[in-house]
């Protein structure tokens, strides 16, 4: 393929996966999609759960389960893509880079990443030359022991893009695939937990979809008190202020203040009429 192909078939990719991600928030075209686009879709599963048991080959060449990897200790952002794509996955990867780059979170430490390649034909020495070179953009060392990437056979690599809703396809005449640009947010126990689309993520929004996937075991104190004030708003992709909620936090809020303030105020009169007995007793303890 020349390069003016390749360019062309990046950039009618590029605007696959901005339709793309505009048909899984609930957005409606009129027009239908060609037939080789058909089946190229995200189906949210929304708290489906990823098959632990679906084995795969990691970058070292070692058999692995994604149960290794979803073990009940740390949310997982899963990325489905191929080292080989001219353009798009890395796109997805590179805007993910950037943006949890941005936040306090350590992939490693707080939460993890697992990215499959789609192509049953991508080796375990590809993954991890990705793996270096993805890593290092990342600039977090940690990061080597908490992101994994991975090969796999082409019956595993289905049925976990089934699971999650990942509608792809291989174009025979293009020796390419055909896919939309979306990352997977996971909990601990590997349930689907948010959909983020593109391939530009606010860091607020990843960060505040690791700590809800968390589910309290991810993130800062005050992380988690901001959560319970935003809710996901799917159309837009992003958490917003949930004005009900706010106004909950500031009712206890009030509570909390009213409370402290009549306990000093009692506290002082208590104190007030106590020297007051003291006084008039003189100070042998008569009157």
């Amino acid at each position: 393929m020349n390069s003016t192909r390749t360019t062309n078939v990046a950039t009618a990719a590029l605007a696959l996966a901005i339709a793309g991600a505009s048909l899984a928030r609930g957005e409606q075209r009129k027009e239908l999609p060609p037939p080789e686009l058909e089946g190229v879709e995200i189906t949210e599963h929304l708290n489906g759960q990823i098959p632990l048991d679906l084995e795969f080959v990691d970058s070292d060449g070692k058999k692995v389960r994604l149960r290794d990897y979803f073990n009940g200790q740390k949310p997982a952002i899963l990325t489905l893509v191929y080292y080989r794509c001219p353009m798009l996955c890395s796109l997805v990867l590179k805007g993910m880079i950037e943006a949890i780059k941005e936040i306090p979170l350590t992939v490693g430490e707080d939460f993890d990443i697992v990215t499959v390649s789609i192509d049953p034909r991508e080796m375990p020495p590809l993954a991890k030359l990705n793996k270096q070179s993805h890593v290092k953009e990342y600039g977090r060392p940690e990061a080597m022991k908490g992101w994994r990437f991975l090969t796999g056979r082409e019956e595993n690599i289905k049925k976990l893009a089934d699971a999650v809703g990942f509608g792809y396809k291989y174009a025979e005449d293009r020796q390419e695939y055909i896919h939309l640009a979306v990352i997977f947010v996971a909990t601990p126990e590997g349930r689907l937990s948010r959909y983020l689309y593109g391939i530009k993520f606010n860091p607020s929004t990843v960060r505040m979809a690791l700590v809800e996937a968390g589910q309290g075991k991810t993130g800062s104190t005050m992380d988690r008190i901001l959560l319970s004030c935003f809710h996901f708003d799917a159309e837009a992709g992003k958490y917003n202020v949930a004005a009900m909620r706010i106004m909950q936090a500031g009712g206890l809020i009030t509570l909390v203040v009213l409370g402290t303030v009549l306990g000093l105020y009692w506290r002082r009169e208590s104190k007030r009429r106590r020297m007051r007995t003291e006084g008039a007793d003189g100070p042998d303890g008569e009157s």
